[in-house]
């Protein structure tokens, strides 16, 4: 019997080893996916667009405030984004180079047709994530959870949103449950 379990002993040894040396020949670690992790900059920085977010903020202001008129103006736009007109100059500029928006110093600010599909783009998914932090009930600093979020969710998480709150909206009795279900539950504290 000792024998037998010596010889055990062995080939568990040897089949470790092997499989550690496979491991390290694929660069595997045990128990972590075979994907890469990146820091959140990381990731910000690869899915980086044509636009900064703050850019995009720009954009999205600059068509809430032009949908009427179908223009606005750099004090009307620095004091929607409580910024100082300079600012607004600089990246009114910026914007203007890549024929988001026709700017003229001192002047009025028009969006370009492709600006136009952009900011109703941008305020559309402001609208659809404010939306759903309204389905989970969230009230305590709503604008600013939304305004933080929507600079780095996924189109395909902004998707999977539209089509929560759609269920929810022809669905209503489960939303209710829902809420329900959340009312019961602990709230979260910050330890």
């Amino acid at each position: 019997m000792e024998a037998l379990q010596i010889i055990i002993l062995v080939y568990l040894l040897y089949l470790i080893k092997l499989t550690y040396n496979e491991l390290r020949k694929t660069k595997v670690e045990v128990g972590m996916p075979e994907q890469e992790f990146f820091t959140f900059r990381e990731y910000m920085r690869k899915d980086q667009e044509i636009l900064s977010a703050s850019a995009e903020d720009y954009m999205e202001m600059i068509y809430r405030l032009s949908e009427e008129t179908g223009f606005t103006r750099v004090n009307d736009l620095a004091a929607a984004l409580n910024v100082q007109p300079p600012s607004v100059t600089k990246m009114i500029q910026k914007l203007a180079d890549v024929h988001l928006l026709k700017y003229e110093k001192y002047g009025v600010i028009m969006l370009e047709p492709g600006g136009v599909k952009l900011g109703k783009t941008l305020l559309n998914r402001h609208n659809l994530i404010e939306r759903f932090l309204s389905v989970l009930d969230i009230k305590d600093g709503l604008l600013e959870s939304t305004e933080k979020m929507e600079h780095t969710i996924s189109n395909e998480i902004l998707l999977g949103l539209r089509d929560l709150t759609d269920f929810f909206d022809e669905y209503p009795e489960i939303k209710e449950q829902f809420l329900a279900f959340r009312r019961g539950k602990i709230k979260w504290t910050e330890p």
